[in-house]
């Protein structure tokens, strides 16, 4: 049986207590459609952002739960778990505030330069997932060299 550390709890107490911010989100969204706002219908530039940044936002949100939950189950050395445990929520909130940032103008027919962010984000989520899918690796061919039985 799986032991949630007290890191997994705070981080994932943490990442929850800020879901009402996507769905905040996602009534702007939603009010922006029903109102027809001309700077949402008529912009598809911005229309795209920010549904973008809607969907990752909450997607990667998830992946950061399950990834605080993961690294409970792995031996890392702590820098490198703890680049896990902040790196994916970090993605959660750079690549999504990239796609908003970057098309703030109603009239913004092209991204600005705030879409750096999303790259930034992007990078920093790349590092995590592969240090927690090695952690993750490494544990199963321990596991499996000790003759512990496969949960298959």
């Amino acid at each position: 049986m799986l032991e949630i550390s007290i890191a997994t709890r705070l981080l994932c107490g943490i990442a929850l207590v800020t879901v009402p911010t996507i769905e905040f989100g996602g009534a702007f969204l939603l009010r922006l459609l029903r109102t027809r706002d001309p700077g949402y219908v008529d912009n598809p530039t911005r229309r795209r952002l920010f549904r973008a940044g809607h969907a990752h936002a909450g997607v990667i949100l998830i992946l950061s739960l399950i990834c605080q939950l993961l690294m409970d189950s792995v031996v890392v050395p702590a820098p490198l778990e703890w680049i896990v445990r902040l790196g994916v929520p970090a993605a959660a909130i750079l690549m999504p505030l990239g796609f908003f940032l970057s098309v703030l103008q109603p009239r913004a027919d092209q991204p600005g330069g705030a879409i750096r962010l999303v790259y930034v984000g992007a990078m920093v989520l790349a590092i995590a997932v592969v240090i927690a899918g090695i952690g993750l690796i490494h544990a199963a061919i321990v596991l499996s060299s000790s003759g512990a039985a496969p949960m298959l």
